[in-house]
This record gives C-alpha cells, structure tokens and sequence, in this order.
C-alpha cells in the first residue's frame, strides 16, 4: 500500500507520523482557519478567489504571513501533494491553517504555520446529485453574527454539534440559524432558496461563511441573467419555496428534495449546475 503524504510548512510528512504537540494552538484555541478546495482535470479550481478568502481571514486573525498564502503559492502546493501522493487530476484538499505561537489566550507571536492534505476524488466535473437531500433545520445553538463569521475558521463546535443531530435524525444535511433566528447556512454549504422563481441566499451581513462557490454561483448566474437576492430569510419561507439547493467548492450544487413533508423541484437548480461544468 502507498504511502500517503501531507505537506507541514513545507515539508513533506508521511501522514500516520506525529506532527503537531499539546502547544498548538489550533489543538488548544482553535485558532486559526481552513480552506476545502477542489482539483478538477489537473487544474486547481478558483485559487484566486481561496487565496483572497484566506488572506483576509488571516488579517482578521491577526495572523502573519498572508501575503505568502497567494493564488500561486496554493497551486503550486497542492500540485507538489499531488504529485507526492501519486493522485491522479482529480482531488480534494484541506489546508489549515494555524498561529504557531506559544503563550496562554494571548499568543507570544502571530506567525503562521499550515497542514495541506489531499484525497482522491474520481469524479471529473461537479456532478449534480442523482438523489435530492434530506434536511432540517438545527435550532439548538445558533450562530454569532460578528467579524469572523464569514470565514472558516478552526472553531467549529457549533458545526459539530450539528452534524450530531444530522446523524441522530438520520438526515443528508442540516440548517443553521444566526443569533437572530434567520437562515443562515448549512454544515457544509451556503443555502439557496427558489421561493416565486426569485433566488435567494443569506446576505454575508446574516453571518454566512462567505462560500468560494457561493460567489461563483452568483457570478455564473448574474452573467446568464438569471437574478439572485442577497436577504434576510425567515426559516418558514423553506415550507412554501419551489426549490432549495446548497453550494460548496469541494461539491458544487446539490438539491435538496425534501424538509419535513416539503417536497422541492430542482429544474432551475439543474439549470444552475450546468452552468457551472461549462465554465
């Protein structure tokens, strides 16, 4: 069996050693951040647009080092993990990124440091899914509205305890509200909703991660001049909408087929999808 491989601050790791100590503060704090990316035909999906997501995370963080974590610097770190990893032209990555520091709550330094991992992934495009999702929406602890929240940062119980009650409720996906009772997004994806053949999508001021995907939707719709509504959405409007669909780079557009007794149609969604494999 090949031995699989991550890049740690440049180095090439073999993935079963140990890395990382009690110290860290990613382990510790949760502090620091990822970005989930998708190589399709060898080619690095919309690495500006990472890199640009990243850097102001990292400037939100007050983390060092952003300038390095450039459009050139992720293709030419997952091409490298690629090539170690012998994977194909297809692949999913994650890099995290963490502030190597020491100290207690208030770190000693702002420098960074990254974990970049890669998995094979056999699909060539983004497929739409065959079989619509299930979901609901999780009210238990909802999430903050605040500088951080439109990036993806290392702090992720609230997700966690979402996927928790996705899994006990046996269903594909689960909904998340902001501190003030709105839609906001789902565990894994932003959320779009198609309510009197109007889009809409949580406005980033509702606390959505702002989604990679989410702005390349919006972009491909707009250019086909298809109208999308950045709003406020009440949770209720998901018992009266047409069409539901989540977006992430890692998947790209999957429908979602029911909520509750709800049943959804996915025409404009399957519209939306075939936009997005001919760009």
């Amino acid at each position: 069996m090949q031995q699989e491989y991550i890049l740690h601050n440049d180095e090439f790791i073999a993935i079963d050693e140990k890395i990382l100590t009690v110290k860290n503060r990613g382990f510790r704090y949760g502090d620091g951040l990822f970005e989930s990316m998708r190589m399709t035909g060898g080619k690095l999906k919309f690495a500006e647009l990472h890199a640009d997501r990243l850097q102001a995370g990292m400037n939100a963080l007050k983390m060092d080092g952003g300038i390095f974590f450039d459009e050139y610097f992720l293709k030419q770190k997952t091409a490298e993990l690629c090539k170690k990893n012998k994977l194909k032209d297809n692949a999913r990555f994650r890099l995290s990124v963490y502030r190597d520091a020491d100290g207690l709550y208030t770190p000693d330094t702002n420098k960074s440091g990254y974990i970049l991992e890669a998995s094979a992934v056999q699909e060539t495009g983004y497929g739409l899914n065959k079989k619509g999702l299930i979901i609901n929406v999780y009210d238990e602890i909802t999430k903050p509205v605040n500088k951080l929240s439109n990036y993806k940062t290392s702090n992720s119980l609230l997700f966690v305890m979402a996927g928790l009650y996705k899994k006990q409720h046996r269903l594909d996906e689960a909904f998340i509200l902001n501190q003030n009772g709105f839609l906001c997004e789902s565990i894994s994806s932003n959320v779009f909703v198609v309510y009197d053949k109007q889009i809409y999508t949580p406005a980033l001021s509702e606390g959505c991660i702002a989604g990679v995907m989410r702005n390349i939707v919006m972009q491909t719709a707009k250019a086909n001049g298809i109208s999308i509504i950045e709003a406020q959405i009440n949770p209720e409007v998901l018992n009266e909408a047409e069409e539901v669909f989540i977006t992430n780079a890692s998947s790209g557009i999957r429908w979602v087929m029911g909520y509750g007794r709800k049943r959804y149609f996915n025409e404009i969604t399957k519209s939306l999808s075939a936009m997005l494999n001919a760009l």
